[in-house]
């Protein structure tokens, strides 16, 4: 797509904080913690990042007291946070992107493609959504939505600017997406933006991190290692 010619930059961060399953409080704090870090206009947060990656771990309430060191780091920073969270809605739980601002959360998207054990537990999400941002149109994605052409095909078709996803993946998991995000990105000629789980504190023994972002042109542009606590950022322009 081409850009607006009033269409500022938008900065971008990648979070990858160190998370405990289930502790919405103690996540909560590591999410705000990570705003005032990356000083970015959009942070990006991994799958489930507010429970963390865990099956057993309750579904989140948005309403949860909690929840407002989020929305006072954005409103800090000026930022839009999107975390991760298992939401239930209307009797169904679902994987959700939940957008954060100086107002509050609120659920922007929920993964399309369960994968794994999770099926047993969440339902897909109903559609394709974009969330736009100072006149940038970001594509949401959770995890193994970023693997399935179909959900690439669905969300490009309402025009991006650059594909958006919080993940996350063990090592073998984290080479498939090296080898497929730079094809995505210049097949589609978009910016995409992965924030991947790093450390232990999730179902899996080992999470890989490398949340990373990749330009139009397929290049890489900026990768965080695997260590918990991480943030990378980009200007996208």
């Amino acid at each position: 797509m081409d850009a607006p010619a009033s269409r500022p930059p938008l900065t971008i961060a990648l979070a990858q904080p160190d998370l405990r399953p289930g502790d919405v409080a103690g996540n909560a704090a590591a999410h705000a913690a990570a705003i005032r870090a990356a000083g970015a206009r959009v942070v990006v947060f991994p799958e489930l990042s507010l429970s963390s990656y865990a099956m057993a771990a309750p579904a989140v309430d948005l309403d949860d007291p909690a929840l407002a060191v989020i929305a006072q780091a954005c409103a800090e920073t000026g930022s839009i946070a999107l975390a991760g969270a298992p939401l239930k809605e209307d009797g169904r739980e679902y994987i959700a992107t939940v957008r954060f601002d100086a107002d509050g959360p609120v659920p922007v998207y929920r993964k399309m493609f369960p994968g794994g054990d999770e099926p047993e537990r969440f339902a897909p999400g109903p559609c394709a959504a974009v969330l736009e941002v100072d006149g940038w149109r970001l594509g949401l994605a959770v995890c193994r939505d970023s693997k399935l052409d179909a959900h690439i095909e669905a969300t490009a078709a309402l025009g991006i600017d650059a594909y958006v996803g919080g993940n996350l993946h063990d090592p073998e998991g984290a080479a498939v997406r090296d080898a497929r995000m730079p094809r995505l990105a210049a097949e589609y000629g978009v910016w995409v933006a992965l924030s991947c789980f790093a450390g232990p504190g999730s179902d899996f023994p080992i999470a890989s991190g490398g949340s990373a972002v990749w330009a139009p042109d397929g290049s890489l542009v900026v990768q965080a290692d695997e260590e918990p606590g991480r943030i990378v950022t980009a200007t996208l322009s």
